[in-house]
């Protein structure tokens, strides 16, 4: 099969197509041939070992795993002997290792029916982004009707989501992006969007029940002025220096919790259909849509990568197998 292959880390620069051989189904697994793989910063990470902390898992030197990608849509070709879920052909999104392919193996426990109304390029855009969003608003956030939300980096694949969950919830939703993303964060449904490039966000003039911050920069002491007495900061990834990223500050709001009133969240999001299963219900509800900026073929994958790390576009990028 045709595959995006990386013998080293790096971006753009680092990724060949080749003719590789399809990935082997294990018993709890399905091989889904894949019509379409999202592009997104969680790929990218992986992509180019930063922050080098994590290459403790990874890689030291190089990638242990060669075909990079880790969200996908196409159809079931096959499946393991556990697997009960799941028939050939049928139509899937989820995540795995290796979705910038022609095949993917993919564990049945992270993979949901893709939802009708949504392309496979909709689709796979949802993943890895779905995944952080909703557990960081329902499960860590606890974001209810009434409650006023701030969603910082709202128009990201994370944060666009974060901003239509908390609207289906019942929040009134602040969205906070730089110029280029104003008016897709507009469109999602936030009630007041905040450009940080002109207005200091989180200087305490207005206070919020919970604050979703998307790989932010901001400090934790800084965050919590804009908190109410009670309120939650969640923090979803974070980016900060090429050797340990925003680490120290998600480290810092964990050991700091328990001697303050407010909460301050970390957390490393769960891969798994319950998850898929939420946002199914709320696209089947009509309340929760994947922005598409634009797609490439797979052997166009690096201009992908590129498009993705200049942040030209307004939207999620995927491409096509």
């Amino acid at each position: 099969m045709k595959a995006i292959v990386q013998h080293r880390y790096g971006g753009a620069d680092a990724l060949s197509l080749e003719e590789v051989a399809r990935p082997v189904v294990g018993d709890r697994d399905l091989l889904v041939d894949v019509v379409a793989a999202g592009v997104d910063r969680g790929a990218l990470h992986f992509m180019t070992g930063r922050p080098y902390l994590m290459r403790l898992g990874t890689g030291v030197r190089s990638p242990k795993q060669h075909v990079p990608g880790v969200s996908f849509a196409g159809r079931v070709d096959s499946v393991g002997k556990d697997v009960s879920r799941f028939q050939p052909g049928d139509e899937v999104y989820g995540a795995a290792k290796g979705t910038y392919a022609e095949y993917v193996a993919a564990p049945a426990g992270k993979v949901a029916p893709k939802p009708p109304t949504l392309t496979f390029e909709q689709a796979a855009v949802l993943p890895y982004a779905s995944f952080a969003a909703v557990q960081a608003v329902r499960d860590h956030g606890r974001v209810r009707s009434g409650h006023q939300v701030l969603v910082v980096g709202a128009s990201g694949a994370v944060g666009s989501i974060a901003v239509q969950m908390a609207k289906e919830l019942g929040a009134e939703v602040t969205g906070v992006c730089g110029t280029r993303g104003l008016e897709l964060t507009r469109s999602l449904g936030a009630d007041r969007v905040v450009d940080y490039t002109h207005e200091d966000f989180a200087d305490g003039s207005r206070h919020y029940d919970v604050i979703i911050d998307v790989f932010g920069r901001t400090p934790v002491r800084r965050l919590r002025r804009a908190l109410t007495p009670r309120g939650c900061l969640v923090i979803v990834g974070g980016e900060g220096d090429r050797w340990i990223g925003g680490t120290q500050r998600q480290l810092g709001a964990a050991m700091l919790s328990p001697f303050v009133r407010q909460r301050l969240v970390t957390f490393i999001a769960k891969e798994d259909a319950e998850t898929l299963a939420v946002i199914n219900d709320l696209v089947a509800a009509g309340t929760l849509a994947p922005v598409l900026d634009r797609s490439y073929p797979l052997r166009e994958a690096g201009d992908a990568i590129r498009r993705l790390q200049d942040g030209s576009g307004s939207g999620r990028v995927v491409l096509t197998v």
